[in-house]
């Protein structure tokens, strides 16, 4: 269950977005990126371990705690959380289309459908919970197997990108705040937490496994990030340029010729269709307590949400500036997740006897939310218009 949660998270956060906000920023950045990243992975940590840690020992779902806190909060970050799982899943539908369709040469749109059904059908299975986390298991060391694959062959300059990581040039807040966004925004803070409470990981105690899976679940998200990084600095440090309509794809493609790209379409799906149904089980979750009959029949309403997802991609489609946008936006439920975790972990009526919530947590928590409102509102007010105004 440790395992199953962590690469449920993980394999949520590395979706679309995740491919080509690391693919734009790098080829934008160089070796700068890297300590973008390495910000990001701080960022990502105290984020999970307070929210982890918290959630499951309280044995209590985030919309709860928030209720508990102050009523109405849980409500309020159930319809962010929705909402933006549901924006993202739209991009998650596309790219499932996309992967198929570099895999394969099957028309997006019918890519894009079928990958819907295969995501339903997980849900259609007697034990659903042990699917998915075995899916998302699998799916994760899929992805990463061939990425590491494409980052060798690329050659990237490794001294570069040390120096890069440590010393940048340059970097931007809108890169890092998206960054953020898309590792633990939204409802990719509570996925792993969640379900390891659906499980019964639960009381004092609790936050110990909390933690470890916590860590593996940003270990293995960091590590995907950092070797696409890696393959991109490759192919950008020969002079190469990215394909603006499909960044990844062309990575894969320059780096290993139209093998590379027939790999970038496995890796495509397998990122995707893992997000699907991270996004759809994780929005549907903050359901389920607050709405008598939701708990019930949770698998349906996550199905519901794959199909109104998989409908709306069909509709209106998925832009490459859209999830680089969705990613930034969505990095501003984190100040008010972990708002809600951080004053419910210092309620001792809301934990058990004999909890205490560490210090060093509590304050770096604090000035994680601090931080990423603060960088979020510029973001919003500065940097986006700026995003939608080129080319």
């Amino acid at each position: 269950m440790i395992v199953g949660a962590a690469f449920l998270m993980a394999t949520s956060a590395i979706g679309p977005g995740f491919l080509t906000q690391t693919a734009v920023f790098t080829a934008e950045l160089g070796a700068s990126f890297g300590f973008a990243i390495l910000v990001s992975v701080v960022v990502d940590l105290v984020a999970q371990l307070n929210v982890w840690r918290v959630l499951t020992a309280s044995g209590r779902r985030a919309q709860d705690l928030g209720n508990a806190v102050f009523p109405g909060l849980g409500w309020l970050l159930t319809v962010l959380v929705a909402a933006g799982g549901l924006a993202f899943n739209i991009g998650n539908i596309a790219g499932t289309g996309l992967g198929l369709n570099a895999m394969l040469d099957v028309p997006v749109r019918t890519g894009a459908a079928i990958s819907a059904v295969v995501s339903i059908a997980i849900f259609l299975v007697p034990d659903a919970g042990r699917a998915m986390d075995r899916f998302a298991q699998v799916m994760g060391f899929v992805m990463i197997a061939l990425t590491l694959y494409v980052a060798v062959t690329a050659h990237p300059p490794l001294a570069g990108a040390i120096a890069g990581t440590v010393a940048p040039g340059e970097w931007s807040t809108l890169t890092i705040v998206t960054l953020v966004g898309g590792t633990v925004g939204g409802y990719i803070t509570f996925a792993g937490a969640h379900r390891l409470v659906d499980a019964g990981v639960t009381g004092l105690g609790a936050e110990r496994e909390a933690s470890r899976s916590a860590g593996l679940a940003i270990g293995v998200a960091s590590l995907m990030r950092v070797l696409l990084f890696l393959a991109v600095l490759g192919v950008v440090s020969r002079g190469l340029m990215l394909d603006p309509a499909n960044p990844p794809a062309s990575v894969f493609r320059l780096a290993v010729g139209q093998v590379g790209y027939r790999v970038f379409g496995v890796v495509m799906w397998a990122a995707a269709i893992t997000s699907v149904v991270g996004a759809a089980y994780t929005s549907v979750s903050f359901l389920r307590s607050l709405v008598p009959w939701a708990d019930r029949y949770w698998t349906r309403l996550v199905i519901a949400f794959i199909g109104v997802s998989a409908v709306a991609f069909l509709v209106v489609g998925r832009p490459v500036k859209t999830l680089i946008a969705v990613g930034a936006v969505n990095a501003l439920v984190l100040p008010v997740g972990l708002a809600v975790v951080l004053l419910g972990a210092h309620r001792r009526s809301l934990m058990p006897d004999g909890y205490r919530h560490p210090r060093a947590l509590t304050w770096s928590g604090i000035a994680v939310a601090a931080a990423m409102a603060a960088m979020g509102a510029y973001t919003l007010v500065t940097e986006l218009p700026k995003l939608w105004m080129r080319g």
